[in-house]
């Protein structure tokens, strides 16, 4: 008798995640929710014993039996970015879980975002919490730009933001170094937040009661302000987070497989995290950096509408050779186009809602409404972006 093939994949947050079971058909049989999978922050055994218990809720959903093993299961989670532990967590599985699943393939959460839009390749750009950006070319290969926590990189992400913002505000007061807009307005939002009076008060939050989630949830009121007051200050931080994200895309050029262009005519980069929802302030930092550097390939950046978890499946899938359906155009949306800079001036932008040429306000229109629609998963998004910090 042959047995019944169902294939699993694993959105591995930093705060949440989500499991999903697929027949053989592509068909999303059922789905379960948890919290971190991060190993770095849980541990090994918890992670695995996370994954279990989604996988037993959702296998009840889909009339599976609890002792009925998944053909393979794709991790693609926040933090799996090392071989040698992803392998000791796929050896705990199997020794402590036997019966969530035959084999697994294990993965980070930057190449599942990838993968949950094309099975080419393509770049992603996480930033929410903290910042990630990885480019996977046609034959597997990959290669990355950041991701190394708040006290080295996250350029671009909320805790940036948020500490440019108090950093600007310390140097303005102290006269070292004097800021050419207005920080009152910036200063207000940050005693607001954090609710102290003083710059000596800060410094406890700084340090002792040091918290990342707490320190990039500045980044939230400073976008609002700059949305709703257009606070000079506030619209500037988000400006310079803007050409931040678009430097390391840039970084990353040398490495665009050719094939990859070929393929796909364009680089398409799925953008996840919170940060992005508030692309009207970061493109004219991120479309200035692109100009500036003469990025030679035309480009989409893309709104994920299903779950990451979708495109572990997809890799579980491929890597072990099963057979599984997938449409990709239901699995995203582009809200944004920019044409490559030839002869020193953009050959133009394409309408983020439907890739076709435009004017700048069709751009600018396509991308707010690619935004607005995507709200949702962006922000689901945030906390994957955070890569174990």
């Amino acid at each position: 008798m042959t047995q019944v093939v169902y294939i699993g994949g694993v959105e591995g947050g930093a705060t949440h995640s989500k499991l999903v079971i697929c027949d053989q058909s592509g068909k999303v049989l059922a789905s379960a929710k948890g919290p971190s999978t991060n190993h770095w922050m849980v541990g090994i055994p918890e992670v695995a014993k996370r994954i279990d218990t989604m996988a037993r809720e959702a296998k009840v959903q889909a009339n599976i039996p609890e002792n009925h093993r998944l053909s393979a299961m794709g991790l693609c989670l926040s933090g799996a970015e090392q071989d040698a532990t992803n392998k000791e967590l796929e050896n705990y599985l199997k020794t402590h879980y036997p019966d969530v699943a035959d084999r697994y393939m294990v993965g980070s959460d930057t190449v599942g975002s990838i993968a949950t839009a094309s099975n080419v390749g393509g770049m992603v750009i996480i930033s929410g919490t903290g910042s990630n950006t990885l480019l996977r070319n046609p034959d597997g290969s990959t290669y990355g730009c950041g991701g190394w926590g708040h006290m080295i990189g996250d350029e671009g992400s909320a805790w940036w933001i948020s500490k440019n913002a108090i950093k600007i505000v310390f140097d303005h007061e102290d006269n070292f170094r004097r800021s050419k807009l207005c920080v009152e307005r910036v200063w207000q939002l940050i005693r607001e937040h954090f609710g102290v009076k003083t710059r000596s008060d800060l410094l406890d939050y700084c340090y002792a009661k040091f918290c990342k989630t707490t320190f990039s949830g500045l980044c939230a009121k400073l976008a609002k302000c700059a949305r709703e007051e257009e606070d000079p200050l506030c619209r500037k931080l988000f400006e310079d987070a803007g050409q931040e994200l678009a430097r390391s895309v840039c970084a990353l050029s040398p490495r665009i497989s050719p094939t990859l262009i070929s393929k796909c005519g364009r680089l398409d980069i799925v953008c996840v995290g919170s940060v992005w929802l508030s692309w009207e302030l970061l493109e004219p930092g991120f479309t200035k950096e692109l100009e500036n550097a003469k990025f030679k390939y035309d480009l989409n950046l893309l709104n994920l509408t299903n779950t990451m978890a979708l495109g572990a499946a997809y890799l579980a899938a491929d890597t072990f050779e099963l057979e599984l359906p997938r449409d990709y155009s239901k699995n995203y949306e582009v809200f944004f186009g920019h044409r490559a800079v030839l002869n020193g001036s953009a050959n133009g932008s394409s309408n983020g809602a439907n890739g076709t040429n435009g004017t700048a306000n069709g751009t600018k229109n396509g991308a707010s409404n690619g935004i607005k629609n995507g709200t949702t998963n962006g922000t689901n998004g945030t906390t994957n972006g955070t890569n174990g910090n």
